[in-house]
């Protein structure tokens, strides 16, 4: 294996599951590669206004008239 790859495990992985050469190894190049990212509140801790202002961004129709478990639904199956 190249000396310039770091995580020569996820690259072996990469390039069994059909990825280039070069994509496994700027994946596995990458600090923190493949760990959970995202630290996004769930819908159910997000204010009513603000999965208001979400499901108005996706453009989910009759959304004035839901209430906020309704929104949550509606995001989710968006």
């Amino acid at each position: 294996m190249a000396a310039d790859i770091k995580n020569e495990e996820q690259y072996e992985a990469l390039r069994e599951k059909g990825y280039s050469k070069e994509k496994s190894a700027g994946i596995a190049n990458t600090p923190d590669a493949g760990k959970k990212g995202g630290k996004a509140k769930t819908y159910e801790e997000r204010t009513k206004e603000n999965l208001y202002e979400q499901a108005k961004k996706v453009d989910i129709e009759g959304r004035s008239k839901m209430n906020k478990s309704e929104l949550i639904e509606a995001l989710r199956n968006n």
